[in-house]
């Protein structure tokens, strides 16, 4: 760390004093450490790495844009990571808590399942129809309508808190209905 201290603080120096070719190197420096943490905080989050070249783009931005916000006094290497951290969990709370999962990895088992054990269109509909009102309410705009749990909660006069509670209960309900078919 300290090596690039050394090599970042100096450059960022040139860089606000004009010097274009100092700012092109320090860019180039910092942009594979920088998509490596974004690619790491987005391992972390449990999102797609995929996703961790719109943060560093993102990130560079910010710094181009903020530059004259840095103290030449101060380490560069801080300064940057804070407006790192940053913009990943301006990233991470813009997808919020959506799991990514990919069918590819279940088509084996949805190949194998026998046709009795999925449930029909017209099954799920009248198990639906007998849940509580609120649940599906709430499950027919969610999963039917794919709204989010704060768009349900508006339409619904619901606390988000209440949304996620009633959807996973009726999840819950017509997982068991459907499995005693």
């Amino acid at each position: 760390m300290r090596e690039r201290e050394d090599e970042w603080t100096p450059l960022m120096r040139a860089a606000i004093s004009g010097d274009s070719a100092a700012y092109h190197r320090l860019l180039k420096a910092v942009t594979p450490v920088l998509r490596a943490a974004a690619r790491r905080g987005l391992a972390r989050a449990g999102q797609p790495v995929d996703q961790s070249e719109d943060i560093v783009q993102d990130i560079l931005l910010a710094v181009h844009l903020k530059r004259h916000t840095w103290d030449a006094n101060a380490p560069f290497a801080p300064w940057l990571f804070a407006i790192a951290r940053n913009k990943l969990i301006d990233a991470l709370r813009r997808r919020g808590r959506r799991v990514f999962v990919n069918i590819d990895d279940f088509a084996e088992t949805l190949a194998d399942a026998p046709a009795a054990e999925i449930a029909s269109p017209a099954e799920v509909a009248t198990q639906l129809n007998a849940l509580p009102a609120r649940q599906r309410d709430v499950l027919q705009s969610i999963a039917v309508e794919s709204a989010s749990i704060k768009d349900t909660a508006n339409k619904l006069a619901m606390s988000e808190g209440a949304v996620r509670v009633a959807l996973h209960r009726g999840l819950a309900s017509l997982t068991a209905k459907l499995r005693e078919q």
